[in-house]
């Protein structure tokens, strides 16, 4: 990769999904600060394409040169026949030098003290942590960091950093998927299929559609609702927090995680460089780098709440005073993209500081990657996290077109490695870390390929090509375009 060099940060900190190696390379050349990723076992997703130990020693020599850290799941929760092969195999990640195993279950978290003593246990979000006498205990059994359960409002995760060490570090799930079992723990899929979830083979049951079957009517199959498409009972909506960064980090969060790891490196890649970009911004805008991103205060997720308690309580004295209230409904704001506002008006919940500005292409971003309809969650219970009762499937309006290679700057002509038609008039975008994505229109001549002959299209996958470009792109970055244009 020719990207220029990247500002990494513990905290606050941006946690991107990885699958496999290529993965977890992409996410880390385009910005994330830590990843984490699963091996070939006690992960909670069970594929062939997770990560050998082998891939671990490449992976986190690859993370450590370049600032960043390496995270490994271990969180399934095992029977006791399972026992000594995890113990054995978290061993190995403690020489291997991963930076943490992330655990759910109390025993293996014992173990991992034992066996992996220089290795950080975070607690994964399958232990289902909703307070702070939690997340103590689990502190004092040695856990460096807490995974919050999905389902906790702002305000909630306030009080648990108020109520915890400054040293005890929060994480929370600000994008991707939910499921609409408590924190993970869930039997339809062992039930319906015999795939456990809780051993990380989720067949995703809930989100099959369903009919009931009336016990004195057999064979006749009645929508749960009655329509003529049934319903997708237990679809549960993707989660989409990046307008609301600020929040999140004011209730003092330390770690940004992104759900994904099943997802291919493309949705890494955007999703990574989209909330490492909110973070510089409410980092500069906060006053705590310059815009080169030097330090001018340190971060401490701990001051930054109070800091923010401190402007509510100023905020409700203001209000006091004129004999107002603060309102803490309304209903989401929807930008001419469709892409999700901030809730008006909920400002018992929202932070008290003022609030981070956010350019328009930033906010645009989770609509261009593979998705189901996006929600925020439970961070603002007065619209919680839902289902999507009518589709089952995803939305996908964007495609990831090829990579750019390298960049002749004396022919001016940008070369790229295809995965898809790119042909002349298409207006496509480069993705690149750090940076708002670029707009290219296709020219009608002038495309050619690896050899230098014109070609009338690039049609062709897994080949080189070249096409005039005033721009230097640079190598690595990925290619898109809308899927449908006029």
């Amino acid at each position: 990769m020719n990207f220029p060099p990247i500002t990494r940060r513990q905290k606050p900190e941006v946690l991107a999904p990885a699958g496999n190696l290529e993965t977890l390379k992409t996410a880390i050349d385009y910005g994330a600060d830590a990843v984490y990723c699963g091996g070939q076992a006690f992960g909670m997703r069970t594929a062939p394409r997770n990560l050998t130990l082998e891939d671990f020693d490449e992976g986190v020599k690859y993370a450590h040169e370049r600032g960043a850290r390496l995270f490994v799941t271990c969180n399934i929760l095992p029977t006791s026949s399972e026992v000594a092969d995890m113990n054995a195999y978290m061993a190995q990640l403690g020489e291997i030098g991963v930076d943490a195993l992330i655990v759910s279950d109390i025993g293996v978290l014992m173990a991992a003290r034992q066996v992996a003593p220089n290795t950080e246990i975070h607690i994964s979000t399958q232990a289902g942590v909703t307070n702070y006498q939690a997340a103590n205990a689990l502190a004092q059994l040695g856990a460096s960091r807490v995974v919050l359960a999905r389902e906790l409002d702002l305000a909630a995760i306030r009080d648990i950093r108020a109520n915890v060490s400054p040293e005890l570090e929060i994480e929370a799930f600000v994008h991707g998927s939910m499921c609409m079992a408590f924190s993970g723990r869930c039997l339809i899929s062992q039930h319906t299929t015999g795939r456990d979830a809780n051993h990380g083979d989720c067949a995703q049951s809930c989100r099959w559609k369903y009919h009931v079957v009336e016990e004195k009517r057999p064979g006749q199959f009645i929508p749960v609702e009655i329509t003529d498409q049934g319903t997708f009972l237990f679809n549960s909506q993707d989660m989409n927090l990046l307008a609301h960064v600020d929040d999140v980090l004011d209730a003092g969060v330390t770690s940004l995680k992104i759900e994904g790891r099943a997802k291919g490196a493309y949705y890494v890649a955007a999703m990574a460089n989209a909330y490492k970009c909110a973070v510089n911004e409410y980092m500069v805008q906060r006053g705590y780098e310059d815009s080169d991103g030097n330090v001018l205060k340190p971060f401490d997720s701990r001051e930054v709440l109070e800091a923010s308690l401190a402007a509510r309580a100023e905020r409700a004295l203001e209000t006091d005073s004129i004999g107002g209230t603060d309102s803490i409904g309304g209903a989401d704001a929807v930008d001419d993209a469709g892409a999700a506002l901030r809730p008006q008006g909920a400002v018992s919940l929202q932070s008290a500081l003022p609030k981070v500005e956010f350019p328009q292409w930033l906010l645009e971003e989770p609509e261009k990657v593979t998705h189901r309809e996006y929600c925020t969650g439970f961070y603002y219970p007065e619209k919680p996290a839902s289902e999507n009762i009518v589709s089952g499937g995803y939305i996908n309006t964007w495609r990831w077109l090829g990579n750019v290679v390298g960049y002749d700057a004396t022919e001016r002509r940008l070369r790229i490695y295809a995965k898809n038609k790119i042909a002349p008039g298409m207006e496509i975008e480069f993705l690149f870390p750090n940076h708002a994505p670029v707009v290219y229109v296709v020219p009608e001549q002038g495309l050619q390929d690896e050899r230098g002959h014109a070609v009338a299209e690039i049609n062709h996958p897994a080949h080189e090509f070249s096409i005039p470009c005033d721009d230097a792109i640079p190598a690595g970055s990925m290619i898109r375009a809308r899927m449908r244009q006029n």
